[in-house]
């Protein structure tokens, strides 16, 4: 899963900063409020994939005596950093922007001429600046649409590995928040640049430059909810999520139907990572057994549970008398 989640944060991070660099540039010859506002994603984006890579790296950590379940719950933390420090704060940023061009009437796209951080920059571009913000535009949708379309491979792969019906549920099952994170981030990425591009082209069309700050507007709101979302589906993981009741009554049939066990009185299931899951049960045993069959039977229940759901790999049978 971490491979398959490594490939997806590093392609969505060369795709997004070199986007990023390209929309900035674009602001800084134009001055266009979206283009601003998605510089502000774009930027998000790239320092989005920078901490999940962090969070995976910081995962792979081994047991110790402190964490003796080992580490992988940090992809859960990263994520939920993602979705709080950046997407919240570039959609605030984004939207501030936006109603503020709003409140002024809005600006006039013309050559070289933008405003940042207090300083006026001029430079004059030898054709029309609503060419070149279009043609920026239309890169950055080619390079979201190669990273969309590798983290839904990866979505895909998941869903038919654990038979989920659609993306629907599959947001609401998987535990590899890190690919979750990527598609739904290039997911709205791709929305936010068509929105920009609307902005931008019905601001020509019109003559009236609302339209292009409207946009910036839309994509802070979009990227607020989206911050909200990713908060919400990473709660459920940092606070211990169990497996589906479908997969847990899986694995509870499979101690009943081992020969010597007599009942289950406790059964739970915990995500500890990235499609890593920690099993307890007590479990009956036939009160024959001496202490050395008890222990291979256990054993065999171990490994029988970890053949019937890859997720689970760490395994504690408690036997009840």
């Amino acid at each position: 899963m971490a491979g398959g989640s490594t490939g997806v944060v590093i392609a969505a991070m060369i795709a997004n900063g070199g986007i990023a660099i390209l929309k900035f540039i674009g602001f800084l010859l134009t001055g266009s409020p979206s283009m601003l506002a998605e510089t502000y994603h774009s930027i998000s984006d790239t320092g989005n994939q920078v901490l999940l890579l962090i969070g995976i790296k910081h995962s792979q950590r081994g047991a110790s005596r402190v964490h003796p379940f080992g580490y992988g719950k940090a992809q859960f933390f990263f994520a939920f950093l993602v979705s709080v420090l950046l997407f919240g704060v570039a959609g605030w940023e984004s939207l501030k922007h936006g109603i503020a061009e709003l409140q002024a009437g809005g600006h006039e796209m013309e050559a070289g001429e933008a405003e940042f951080l207090g300083f006026t920059i001029d430079i004059q571009l030898p054709i029309e600046p609503f060419w070149v913000v279009v043609a920026i535009l239309l890169g950055a949708v080619a390079f979201e649409t190669y990273a969309f379309l590798k983290a839904r491979a990866e979505l895909k792969e998941q869903m038919e590995t654990h038979g989920w019906s659609g993306y629907r549920e599959t947001f609401s099952r998987t535990s590899d928040l890190t690919t979750l994170t990527a598609f739904t981030e290039d997911t709205v990425a791709l929305v936010g640049l068509l929105v920009a591009l609307g902005g931008i082209i019905a601001t020509r069309l019109t003559e009236n430059p609302v339209y292009d700050s409207l946009g910036a507007v839309v994509i802070g709101i979009l990227l607020m909810i989206f911050a909200v979302f990713l908060a919400i589906e990473n709660k459920r993981l940092i606070l211990g999520e169990s497996l589906p009741e479908a997969a847990e009554d899986s694995l509870k049939d499979a101690i009943s139907g081992h020969s010597t066990v007599t009942g289950i009185e406790d059964f739970r299931s915990m995500f500890i990572g990235s499609g890593e899951v920690l099993v307890t049960a007590d479990v009956e045993f036939d009160g024959s057994l001496d202490t050395a069959a008890l222990d291979e039977d256990i054993r065999q229940i171990e490994t029988e549970l970890q053949a019937v759901d890859k997720r689970v790999k760490i395994v504690y049978i408690e036997p009840q008398n």
